[in-house]
């Protein structure tokens, strides 16, 4: 089911676009990594061995937004090589990114999802409301990581859907390979214009409705690749209609189909933080500690933060990152790792 809200949500978004395309410094170019080279030569040597420096190709990165501690939203048109697919991603990398101190480390990676379509089709434009100057969420990261709740992730947050239609972020037969597009060209880009970590411990989703299906599923699709999830008010299996007459590809990415299968594997382990307001009613909530009572063991570990007064949009979900969420998946993840020079 696609909550009502989270269309409602991206409309109301539409009103303060503004605030995502107003900066003065918007649309021009935005280099996160300070000219240094992006193919490999030249490069000064990493911290470790798991620090992986910016491979390559540049992007050609846009400023949509300037924060007020002077970090940039920068937005590019990426045409997915593995699959096919075109669209908007939105990038930002917090102020550590550009400290000295951090130059030779790579950072996490928190892949953002919207909820609604998501899409650049959708009537009022919105893509991805996590860029917007409204919702804050870079500003929360920042504060958050001051308190010691949160890494300083480089969030990238790209287009959900190419069209008017759900894609439940999976390669749904005859249609946009957009579970390709989210956990291959999408990670592709960043290791190409930002130092990041090769292992699964530098790589997090989080989404909110139907992105946080698609943050969920992807975890635990590729669990080599994904660590963790913060999933807010999701569905909990696939519903788009254009699974219709593809029933083995559907079963492929069901989270309860595919959490069975880990645990029979015995891991790896994944770390998945659910969320939902109390005022989202037993239709969001009881799928959720469903799938917690069945699949929440062993090598998958669960979080469940109910949200007091919380309803189905992006503001009352990142009460709950605050109140515990966020510092659950980053007390799992790697963080940056300071160097003399």
């Amino acid at each position: 089911m696609k909550h009502p809200y989270a269309v409602a949500l991206a409309a109301t978004l539409a009103a303060s676009c503004a605030l995502i395309t107003g900066c003065s410094k918007s649309g021009d170019p935005v280099d996160f990594n300070g000219g240094a080279k992006n193919d490999g030569a030249g490069q000064v040597k990493p911290v470790d061995n798991d620090t992986l420096m910016p491979t390559g190709p540049k992007a050609d990165l846009r400023n949509t937004r300037t924060l007020d501690d002077g970090t940039q939203i920068a937005r590019t048109t990426l045409k997915g090589g593995k699959s096919g697919v075109t669209g908007s991603v939105w990038v930002w990398a917090p102020k550590e990114y550009s400290d000295p101190k951090y130059s030779k480390s790579g950072f996490p990676v928190l892949m953002a999802l919207p909820g609604g379509l998501g899409s650049p089709k959708e009537k009022n434009g919105v893509t991805n409301y996590w860029v917007g100057g409204d919702i804050k969420l870079q500003e929360n990261i920042t504060k958050w990581r001051a308190e010691g709740k949160s890494l300083p992730f480089i969030v990238v947050m790209p287009m959900l859907n190419p069209d008017l239609k759900y894609h439940d972020g999976s390669d749904i037969p005859g249609q946009a390979k957009m579970g390709t597009w989210l956990t291959e060209d999408v990670p592709d880009l960043v290791k190409a214009n930002f130092r990041t970590f090769k292992s699964r411990d530098g790589w997090a989703f989080m989404g909110s409705s139907s992105g946080g299906f698609a943050g969920l599923k992807s975890v635990l699709k590729h669990p080599d690749k994904f660590k963790a999830a913060i999933a807010s008010g999701p569905d909990i299996v696939p519903d788009s209609p254009l699974w219709a007459g593809h029933q083995s590809a559907k079963d492929a990415n069901n989270p309860e189909k595919l959490a069975k299968q880990l645990l029979q594997k015995g891991g790896p382990e994944v770390y998945l933080a659910f969320q939902a307001g109390a005022k989202e009613g037993a239709a969001v909530i009881n799928p959720i500690e469903k799938f917690r009572r069945t699949y929440g063991k062993g090598p998958i570990h669960t979080f469940m933060q109910i949200i007091p007064g919380g309803r189905h949009n992006a503001w009352d979900y990142q009460k709950g990152m605050e109140a515990g969420a966020i510092k659950f998946i980053s007390d799992q993840m790697k963080a940056p790792i300071a160097s003399g020079s």
